[in-house]
């Protein structure tokens, strides 16, 4: 059987044939929010349930990198390649600096409570994006059950502190990507817990200051979900899906899709020329090297 179905006959240059879906650790519940050091040859990913950040090393195997982790969701590096985490428990936004100390980048709006913060990323002004669906304080799975106090948004955070909603339309963002020129984000509405809201990812366009407009529905992932994704250097976007990987084209044709043994949460890009996906998916880690290469920074 296959490991991956070409949708676009284009996508079988994206691939190759004997370089296979790789799964290189297992045991965890619920994994999420990967993000590759380069620098330290290493990837990190949070066992959200378990309250852990673990690190994976080629060669080495996996390693507990904070415990607890305040029920860390999303990560991802700055562009001065500091740790930024999404923490349920503590439904803040932190910055781990290179002396491993912790700077809170956010935890309130307007003087209310985030509700739990998702995933994230950093635009090249250095303006700090992320979502803030309810899903951690709904149960005590993933975080601690608590009052919800603010409408599930998208923030952005500028260098100098100033935290501003920039979509407050969706039910429940969730994962977040620019595209490579910066001109497009991302968001995917993963719908109310316990919900039937319908589950897609939009596109808004990114003007001057931070500002954006739009928001329209750009791919329904199916089946399940665009939980988290990211970019190539094409534009292309590569989510998660139940049954795998999904790319999409810029212009929101499906290309193809990478199988997956287990419900995929999350993948970012990482390896020696950022041609290698790491796939979060349930219990297990995976990766394939591609023939593509991600937008991952620094």
């Amino acid at each position: 059987m296959s490991f991956f179905e070409a949708i676009d006959p284009v996508f079988r240059t994206y691939v190759l044939c004997n370089a296979p879906v790789k799964q290189i650790a297992t045991g965890f519940d619920w994994v999420e929010g990967p993000v590759w050091f380069g620098d330290a040859g290493c990837l990190l990913f949070s066992d959200i349930p378990n309250n852990r950040i673990h690190r994976w090393c080629p060669g080495a195997g996996v390693s507990v990198f904070r415990e607890p982790s305040n029920f860390a969701n999303g990560n991802t590096r700055d562009r001065q390649g500091r740790l930024v985490t999404c923490e349920h428990g503590t439904r803040r936004v932190t910055r781990t600096e290179l002396d491993g100390s912790i700077t809170v980048i956010a935890d309130s709006y307007r003087g209310k409570r985030l509700n739990s913060p998702n995933d994230v990323v950093v635009k090249s002004d250095n303006s700090i994006w992320f979502t803030d669906p309810h899903y951690g304080i709904m149960t005590d799975y993933e975080g601690y059950r608590s009052e919800q106090e603010l409408p599930c948004s998208v923030y952005r955070v500028d260098p100098d502190g100033h935290i501003e909603a920039v979509a407050t339309e969706l039910k429940c963002p969730n994962g977040l990507a620019f595209s490579p020129d910066e001109t497009r984000l991302y968001v995917a509405d993963t719908g109310r817990m316990f919900g039937a809201d319908a589950q897609y990812v939009c596109v808004f366009d990114v003007g001057p200051a931070g500002k954006i407009s739009g928001g329209n529905a750009f791919y329904t992932i199916s089946p399940g979900c665009a939980d988290g994704f990211r970019v190539d250097f094409d534009g292309n976007l590569w989510s998660s899906a139940a049954d795998g990987v999904h790319c999409i084209a810029p212009d929101g044709h499906l290309m193809g899709k990478i199988l997956v043994p287990e419900v995929v949460s999350n993948l970012c890009f990482g390896g020696r020329a950022k041609h290698q996906l790491f796939i979060t998916a349930t219990t297990s880690i995976y990766t394939i090297s591609l023939n593509r290469c991600g937008m991952q920074h620094p």
